[in-house]
């Protein structure tokens, strides 16, 4: 099981992530369009000023059962071994097993 700490460090990550994102892309917008250089330092120490952590490459996807960091399949939010023993158990539509 994964730790609580962790838990609520990830909560805090999507909140901050949620609350930035249209701050941070109109601040790349900006920063493409303008020509001069001077003007793209000031709209990059902005980003630079912002939070760390509310960058989107901050996340980590997480299983939705186990909460295991690694091995996520982004379709179905599990990961690999859990997806593997759901899909042997039949218990996912529309996903079939592989026979070779």
């Amino acid at each position: 099981m994964v730790k609580k700490s962790l838990i609520h460090r990830e909560k805090k990550r999507q909140e901050l992530e949620q609350k930035y994102h249209l701050i941070r892309r109109s601040s790349k917008k900006e920063i493409s369009k303008v020509p001069s250089l001077s003007e793209k330092w000031k709209f990059h120490g902005k980003l630079q000023s912002s939070p760390r952590n509310n960058a989107a490459t901050h996340l980590h996807r997480r299983c939705f059962l186990t909460r295991r960091p690694r091995a996520n399949y982004r379709d179905f939010g599990l990961s690999g071994h859990i997806l593997h023993e759901m899909v042997h158990a039949c218990l996912l539509m529309g996903v079939t097993r592989s026979s070779w």
